[in-house]
């Protein structure tokens, strides 16, 4: 019965798969309409606001990596937790290698169909500017997955550690370990939004749903691949 649900599953991945690409596919073009003539205008107050969400996002981007820098400090364990972390940690770094080729194929097609989008419409500028949004809200969703992965496959081997002698320190260790990725996603996110509405004012919507629709795309690779990834992983555990 468990085998059954298990294949159940994994062959509705491909259809879901499907589908969420065809909905973010065309999410750019519904998000414009009702648009109409709206104009951002920003008061001074309002782009003080924006500076502080600025240094915001920066901040949190500085404590991830300073929490990363704190967590390779503790002890990995002995040779045998080291030597266990160390293929997870390769088979982790293969599959997210293997998955950037692919997206990249992805991406160049999706840059193509959104310039050839919003080219007759915005005109090429705009549509430029939106496929280079596009193209940094892949990469900034891409880095934080990475280093997120990174951080948590070093974690894993300094919670089992930390296990030995300190429940206490294991879970924080784990909880640190976790968010790191959750720190660059927001600060790499707030950094990214608030660049666009202090550069390009009144046309930011139109650029924000390029960056948007960027780190959807990497988000939506990295959680239905990582699926797969791991229920492979939960197969081999279930074999062992």
């Amino acid at each position: 019965m468990t085998t059954l649900s298990r294949n159940q599953r994994t062959g509705m991945k491909p259809l879901a798969w499907l589908f969420s690409l065809l909905l973010t596919l065309f999410a750019p073009a519904l998000a414009f309409a009702g648009e109409g003539d709206v104009k951002l205008v920003f008061s001074q107050g309002d782009k003080t606001m924006l500076y502080i969400s600025l240094v915001l996002g920066v901040g949190a981007i500085a404590v991830a990596f300073y929490i990363r820098a704190k967590i390779l400090a503790l002890s990995p364990g002995d040779e045998k937790m080291q030597e266990v972390g160390k293929a997870i940690r390769e088979g982790a770094l293969a599959y997210l290698q293997q998955q950037a080729k692919l997206m990249l194929v992805f991406i160049a097609v999706l840059s193509v169909l959104l310039f050839g989008m919003y080219q007759p419409t915005f005109g090429a500028n705009i549509a430029g500017l939106m496929v280079v949004c596009f193209i940094l809200g892949v990469a900034a969703s891409y880095i934080a997955g990475y280093v997120g992965m990174d951080s948590a496959v070093n974690g894993n081997m300094r919670t089992a550690h930390a296990a030995l002698t300190s429940y206490k320190n294991s879970l924080e260790t784990a909880f640190l370990s976790g968010a790191i990725a959750g720190l660059l996603t927001v600060g790499l996110g707030l950094i990214g939004a608030t660049a666009i509405f202090l550069l390009f004012g009144s046309d930011a919507t139109k650029l924000l749903v390029g960056f948007g629709f960027g780190g959807s795309l990497a988000a939506l690779f990295m959680r239905v691949g990582g699926g797969i990834y791991t229920k492979a992983a939960d197969v081999g555990a279930d074999l062992v």
